[in-house]
């Protein structure tokens, strides 16, 4: 009798124990929230190139202000959705930008293996255990990356570490054709002036039945400062304007990845990207978005 009031004890300060660890995670999440100055650093670092003339990306540095939006804040789900803020501050020209999922112990993901197909995973409930998966998407809502890992709060600091494959950065995929994977080590890290999005990628060339070549690495430092969520207003406003269309967008998106299965995109429709489509004013409601996004969407 001893023994399993001990066991229950110990069984109590267990549950108690992750469900406080759970709080800390979901409260680190949620300061990528708000206005932030930020800076976007990228500079390739190596190449392993065979080829005498090959030419690295040139370092690149952009400034912006960001408003991350908190959307969705549930038990075990948080949405944040960027949107960025540029131009004249007296007439800024606003811009959906990516958005971040967190799922609390999430088994499905959509991992990426190339040329605009990604690979339905089934994690065990052991692989997840205490773990976030960030589920990362493009301006039109569509797949990017995703991953999962364990949130650490130690000596101070709170982070997420993660490395899985991805498409070409938006900053490459026009000027680039020599590789076709960029493997993201990502760590979000929570600071005192806001947060940081630490980033040692890979250039991978993959192929068909053949191992990965690494072409080049890659470093990414993103620094995004907390500032006056004031500065965000007309961003904050153009959500609230906006958000029900997107609504839309995530709900057919939601459909598309609830089958489980392996997926791959076209590029383009008509001639037109997916985001051509959906960013037009006139593609409001339901009627308008889900033939656009079932036209892009193939199953391998």
């Amino acid at each position: 009798m001893r023994n399993y009031s001990l066991f229950l004890i110990l069984l109590i300060c267990g549950i108690i124990t992750a469900q406080n660890k759970k709080k800390q995670d979901a409260d680190a999440i949620k300061k990528m929230c708000g206005c932030f100055e930020v800076t976007f650093n990228f500079a390739e670092t190596f190449n392993y190139s065979q080829d005498s003339l090959y030419k690295p990306s040139k370092v690149k540095v952009d400034k912006g202000l960001e408003w991350a939006q908190l959307v969705t804040d549930e038990k075990d789900k948080i949405v944040i959705q960027h949107i960025l803020q540029v131009g004249d501050p007296t007439k800024p020209y606003i811009v959906k930008h990516w958005r971040q999922d967190w799922l609390y112990e999430n088994q499905d993901l959509y991992v990426y293996n190339s040329d605009n197909k990604w690979n339905y995973v089934q994690k065990s409930q052991k692989e997840v255990d205490g773990q976030w998966t960030q589920k990362v998407y493009q301006v039109d809502d569509s797949p990017r990356y995703e991953g999962s890992a364990t949130w650490v709060h130690v000596d101070g600091k709170s982070y997420w570490e993660n490395t899985t494959p991805a498409p070409l950065a938006r900053r490459e995929y026009t000027i680039r054709s020599d590789y076709n994977v960029l493997l993201r080590g990502n760590r979000h890290e929570i600071t005192a002036y806001g947060w940081l999005h630490d980033q040692d990628n890979h250039k991978l060339i993959r192929a068909e039945n053949a191992e990965d070549v690494l072409l080049a690495k890659e470093k990414g430092y993103n620094v995004y400062k907390k500032v006056d969520d004031n500065r965000c207003q007309a961003a904050a406003d153009w959500w609230k304007e906006h958000q029900n269309k997107w609504a839309i967008v995530r709900a057919k998106w939601d459909e598309v990845y609830a089958k489980n299965k392996d997926l791959k995109l076209k590029k383009k429709v008509d001639n037109k990207v997916l985001f051509k489509h959906l960013f037009d004013d006139k593609v409001t409601q339901a009627q308008d978005i889900n033939p656009i996004i079932d036209a892009f969407v193939k199953r391998p």
